[in-house]
């Protein structure tokens, strides 16, 4: 994989780039649509690649792991021909989802016990065997194992995981540098920065994972219910000691202005189950403000549902259509809205990215982020 740094704002941190992998290449900075279980859901990915225009794609290594299971994806040659993308493939390690299930694992120094929550059989995953499964699921982008520490969170618990995941990603360095891609194409390893919202956890996290001089590094832990602007404060911290000649990934993040927010501050990379997610429940995120689709005042609205864009589905589809779909439960109003937030995900960091070249992109952050947070 390989990272070249373009343009750099002149008011801000924020910075255009394009990462280069064996599958294509990705302008950043970028969104990443997420498709835990080898789906972006309701969406095709013709639409992906054309309506949408994403460039790279999440997987998730816990889902895949229990279904369909290695034995289907290696049989199938990786992900990218199970699911039929053809375009890069980040897969975060499932550490995430392993310490959500907080009733059913226990973390130990080895790895981690959990049981699934399909069928509650047991299962271990270990920084060894979860870059084994990364490889055979076949991403472009694999993540080393770490703990995703809640919030809140015991500073003394914090300083304990973050110690455990240095110490985990060693372990990971090695099983990855010691193996072989399956499918004839380079894959990298990024580390976790981890640290909760201590800022000199933070600050020694960042120093490690910079030290382990990977191709590319992740930010970890944020946007697990702390408020908004200690989230800017430990990115801020975060990305002035991370290299800035790697890519920079803030996983998990989040609302428009968010994505915003972290741009200015340097982040480089984003992915978030929230375009998906809640355009499934009826919010479009627009770009005069955010929409929930279900009140009233859209019932009669025949007005596109977003006039200026260049989405099929957007100026086909009446808000009022859309409404009636959605209060109707029927499948095609999942896919329009989605399809609809995707698009905007995407055409909010592509906009951000020809602000950056042109310098302008502070004064427009600052107008869009005003814009973006209001209710229609």
């Amino acid at each position: 994989m390989k990272f070249t740094l373009t343009t750099q704002d002149p008011l801000s941190k924020a910075r255009a780039g394009e990462i280069t992998t064996d599958h294509g290449s990705i302008q950043t900075p970028i969104f990443m649509p997420v498709g835990t279980a080898g789906t972006v859901k309701a969406v095709h990915q013709h639409e992906l690649k054309n309506d949408i225009e994403a460039q790279i794609i999440l997987g998730n290594t816990y889902h895949l792991y229990l279904r369909p299971g290695l034995n289907t994806l290696e049989s199938a040659g990786g992900l990218h021909k199970f699911n039929g993308w053809d375009g890069p493939i980040l897969t975060d390690s499932g550490g995430y989802q392993v310490y959500s299930l907080t009733e059913v694992r226990k973390i130990k120094e080895e790895g981690v016990t959990f049981r699934s929550h399909i069928d509650g059989s047991k299962h271990l995953f270990t920084p060894e065997n979860v870059m084994d499964i990364q490889r055979v699921i076949g991403a472009d982008i694999i993540m080393a194992f770490d703990e995703c520490t809640p919030y809140p969170c015991d500073y003394n618990y914090a300083k304990r995981s973050i110690e455990m995941t240095h110490r985990w990603l060693k372990r990971c360095c090695d099983r990855f540098d010691s193996t072989a891609p399956k499918y004839g194409y380079s894959q990298t390893l990024f580390p976790i920065v981890q640290g909760s919202v201590y800022k000199d956890l933070r600050v020694r996290s960042a120093e490690v994972i910079a030290s382990f001089e990977r191709e590319g590094n992740a930010i970890g832990g944020l946007s697990v219910g702390e408020p908004a602007e200690e989230m800017y404060a430990m990115t801020e911290i975060v990305c002035n000691i991370l290299p800035e000649q790697k890519p920079r990934y803030l996983m998990g993040v989040g609302t428009p202005v968010n994505i915003l927010e972290n741009i200015a501050l340097g982040i480089d990379m984003f992915d978030c189950v929230m375009p998906t997610r809640n355009a499934r429940n009826g919010m479009l995120f627009t770009k005069n403000g955010i929409i929930n689709i279900k009140n009233e005042k859209w019932k009669n609205d025949f007005s596109a549902i977003e006039d200026d864009s260049d989405l099929f589905a957007d100026k086909a589809y009446t808000k009022a259509y859309l409404r009636h779909l959605i209060h109707s439960g029927e499948m095609l109003g999942a896919q329009i809205a989605t399809l609809h937030n995707l698009h905007f995900y995407l055409w909010l960091v592509k906009e951000a990215r020809k602000k950056i070249i042109a310098g302008e992109f502070y004064d427009w952050k600052n107008t869009m982020v005003k814009r973006f947070g209001q209710r229609l």
